[in-house]
């Protein structure tokens, strides 16, 4: 039972960080061009957003286990 508590913890909080930040950002880096010693390459700046309804949902997963547990 303390291993389902636990998952629900993580759960609430990955849910509570997804609530807050939103978005996260990230970079990539893929080569265009290479010839001998020259290499030319492209940076592509990438957003993921995470809906609020996906936070929500992870949330309320997290506190259903965590309440699960103590039950049992």
């Amino acid at each position: 039972m303390k291993n389902l508590t636990l998952l629900g913890a993580i759960l609430i909080v990955v849910g509570v960080i997804a609530l807050f930040i939103g978005h996260f950002t990230f970079t990539e880096t893929k080569p265009v061009m290479k010839l001998g010693p020259l290499e030319v390459n492209s940076q592509e700046n990438h957003t993921l957003w995470i809906p609020t309804t996906a936070g929500i949902v992870i949330v309320l997963a997290g506190l259903g286990l965590v309440v699960a547990s103590r039950r049992s």
